[in-house]
């Protein structure tokens, strides 16, 4: 079993946490100052310490570091008063896992302890996950034939079976939902439910509601009590997506939920315990957010226990023709339409654009050319992509699509213009102001044959 040491000055508390998590079956070590801890610790094999933030002599937070210096990887859980949270997140920012006010249960304690040597054992077998990513991951709906996707699937396995809270980064359309539902159904919690719920699609007066509950008479049209999405989550897993636009005060009652596993009903004054597993996603840089002040501290730190980041379409494009050849069946299907497969033309079109909008323009860029195709098989004409100049981020107009370089926009514009000309290369010439022969040129560049049609 692990070994856990215990830094705490006041005898009694280091005595009744020695002997709660010697009955869980870990094996105890003790000190009453930090200079006593890390003598300990030079002459045991520690897996996790526990340490108060104020100690006689040094102090929790140079204890801390001290420990981080000397072994990055240990785990470090930090109790402190209730009224010093600020003290607990500078811990956090200086490599503390977690922290627990005081006064704490010992349950709390006891789940913290867990979650962080699940968190532990599985940062220790990320170390040689290069070298496993010769072993090939799959999961149902999720297609990964790039590295950088084998590397979520590969995360996805890890941690699945562990409490830990996950938090899913990734821009607009990267399939953050698949990943956190893959995480459910391979996690100890498959059987229980899965909630999913996006906080921009809900009003912001709603949210907390939503979220919580709230009690009959709670406000005007409340004339029946109703459960919120944490409760209907107890036992399972809730996926909170767009974690970045959560109010401030919402923000407080879900630090709460992560800390304590319990919450009140709007309007209502029992409390309600729950056993959730939260997995948050968001396409907005949080650190960004932090600093902005619109995200709290202590917060950010108890969702990025385990931080998974999807890549961007573009940047593993040896996913999409797996990704095409899905959508074709599951579409073609539901138009009733008899496509069956694409030309290397125009599968080289998809492979070649940018894809601001990822998989799911993807996704709707195929339905699209399923529902329009003449025959069985989808031809470059079919292709339709949205090739409209995209909007700079901070409201001045860009030059070009986010991800897109001058060369590839380019190249979009010849295929447009092929479209338009429905093959015709010399109409398309005309197009673009451009001779026969320059195109044929910039044809050439980019793999498309040129058969010497007849000029028109």
């Amino acid at each position: 079993m692990p070994t856990i040491l215990i830094v705490e000055d006041e005898a009694k508390m280091r005595r009744l946490l020695e002997l709660n998590l010697g009955e869980d079956g870990f094996t105890t070590l003790s000190a009453g100052d930090a200079e006593s801890g890390l003598k300990l610790l030079r002459e045991n094999t520690v897996d996790l310490v526990v340490t108060d933030l104020k100690l006689p002599g040094m102090n929790g937070l140079e204890f801390l570091q001290t420990i981080k210096r000397q072994n990055a990887a240990m785990p470090v859980v930090v109790m402190t008063a209730f009224g010093s949270v600020e003290t607990a997140v500078e811990a956090m920012k200086a490599g503390a896992s977690d922290y627990v006010l005081k006064p704490f249960s010992l349950g709390e304690m006891r789940m913290v302890i867990r979650k962080e040597l699940d968190v532990h054992n599985l940062r220790e077998e990320n170390r040689s996950l290069r070298e496993a990513l010769g072993k090939r991951y799959a999961h149902p709906n999720i297609v990964a034939r790039s590295p950088k996707m084998q590397e979520v699937l590969a995360m996805l396995e890890r941690v699945a079976p562990t409490n830990s809270t996950v938090l899913l980064g990734g821009e607009s359309g990267v399939g953050k939902d698949l990943i956190a539902r893959a995480i459910h159904e391979k996690s100890r919690r498959a059987s229980g439910p899965f909630i999913k719920i996006n906080s921009t699609a809900i009003p912001e007066n709603l949210l907390e509601s939503e979220l919580f509950g709230y009690e009959k008479g709670a406000f005007t049209g409340a004339n029946n009590s109703k459960p919120g999405k944490f409760e209907l989550a107890d036992k399972g897993t809730l996926f909170l997506d767009e974690i970045g636009d959560v109010p401030p005060a919402t923000q407080v009652k879900l630090l709460r939920v992560l800390q304590e596993r319990e919450f009140e009903r709007l309007g209502g004054t029992r409390t309600v315990k729950v056993d959730v597993r939260l997995i948050a996603a968001t396409n907005r840089d949080l650190r960004e957010a932090l600093e902005q002040g619109t995200f709290r501290e202590d917060l950010y730190y108890r969702l990025n226990v385990v931080p998974i980041d999807i890549a961007p379409l573009r940047q593993r494009k040896e996913d999409i023709p797996e990704l095409v050849n899905l959508f074709i069946s599951r579409f073609a299907a539901d138009s009733g339409k008899p496509v069956k497969s694409i030309t290397p033309e125009a599968m080289q079109i998809l492979v070649n654009y940018h894809w601001p909008g990822n998989v799911r323009e993807l996704q709707n860029i195929i339905e699209r050319a399923c529902a329009l195709a003449k025959g069985t098989v989808l031809e470059a004409a079919d292709i339709h992509l949205d090739v409209r100049p995209a909007k700079a981020a901070n409201g001045t107009s860009g030059f070009l699509p986010e991800g897109m370089t001058l060369e590839h926009w380019e190249d979009e514009m010849i295929r447009e213009a092929l479209r338009r000309a429905n093959g015709n290369k010399s109409q398309a010439a005309r197009l673009l102001g451009l001779s026969r022969n320059a195109l044929r040129y910039r044809l050439s560049k980019i793999g498309i044959a040129d058969e010497g049609e007849k000029e028109t």
